[in-house]
């Protein structure tokens, strides 16, 4: 049984469908308050669903009993509830969520964090490096630390700014840094094959995806599939810098951060680690991203419009 915490989410969803297709019997932990549609999802796939909270130190106990394998993809910072925040969630639940599978007897863990290339202080990155840490020394019988860097599907989605629909896009400093890129879903694939791989044992791995480009690199590149030119914003560097030494909340100090680290790019050479992982399909680029959204785009228009006009 592989418990997945984070599972209504969109890597942890995605964690649970390529457990299904693998033939893994699937537990999932889910709050009272999870959308209904997101838990019919999970029982469709076969999933058995345990009512918690990473707050909740008793219901993290019955989730982990009788399980082999726990797989954390869970974060408070794009869907916080009343009480989350990143201590509560990202560090202290985290770190409760270890000890409980450690005294179910869990034999692996898999942990998705944030890169290694991702250095300015902040909450997040801080309470990130303290779950890798207690990982690291919890006694479980395998621990796998997964370090993606900034995920196209966020970071070049229209959450922020980043919108291929409208043709617009905020660039984050000078928008020349080059970023290694990675889909959501290959990360899940990295996930899920690393209950089976000798090559997680133990071990921590940057994950990137397989072509770096810069932010103006991408927006060229939407200009070129979906054939409108985009309207830029930029926030300059100063600006970005500015936002993270005023920032007081803690959440808003960690974006900040981020931004400033995608301003600056981040490189992960993969040929190593793929070779590692030796992956029946390739992974994501950027172009099969933006392809895809392109194309999704009229159906998106004609159900926005129909929900408008009905």
């Amino acid at each position: 049984m592989i418990l997945v915490v984070g599972a209504t989410g969109a890597l942890g969803s995605e964690v649970c469908r390529l457990l299904k297709a693998a033939g893994h019997p699937i537990r999932a932990l889910v709050r009272s308050t999870a959308a209904a549609e997101r838990l019919q999802h999970l029982r469709a796939l076969g999933a058995e669903l345990v009512t918690g909270d990473l707050k909740d130190l008793a219901s993290l106990g019955r989730a982990c009993d009788g399980a082999t394998a726990v797989i954390s993809t869970a974060s408070s910072t794009l869907s916080a509830q009343r009480g989350d925040s990143i201590r509560s969630v990202d560090r202290d639940g985290q770190i409760a969520l270890i000890d409980a599978a450690v005294a179910a007897n869990a034999s692996h863990f898999v942990h998705v964090s944030v890169s290694g290339g991702f250095d300015t202080d902040c909450a997040l990155l801080e309470a990130k490096r303290a779950v890798e840490r207690h990982l690291q020394r919890s006694g479980v019988g395998t621990y796998t630390i997964l370090r993606p860097t900034c995920f196209m599907e966020i970071w070049l989605g229209p959450a922020l700014g980043f919108d291929i629909g409208a043709a617009q896009a905020r660039i984050f400093g000078a928008g020349e840094g080059k970023m290694s890129w990675i889909s959501l879903c290959d990360v899940a694939r990295f996930a899920v094959a690393a209950l089976d791989n000798p090559a997680a044992r133990d071990a921590v791995i940057d994950l990137g995806g397989p072509d770096a480009l810069s932010q103006l690199e991408v927006v060229r590149l939407a200009e070129q599939i979906g054939g409108r030119a985009f309207e830029l914003e930029s926030i300059s560097q100063g600006v970005l810098q500015s936002q993270y030494d005023y920032a007081t909340d803690p959440l808003h100090k960690s974006f900040a951060a981020m931004m400033l680290a995608v301003s600056r790019g981040h490189a992960i050479p993969m040929d190593d680690t793929l070779g590692r992982f030796p992956f029946p399909t390739r992974l994501t680029t950027v172009r099969d991203y933006v392809r895809r959204t392109v194309a999704v785009l009229p159906k998106y228009v004609e159900r926005q419009a129909a929900e408008h006009y009905n």
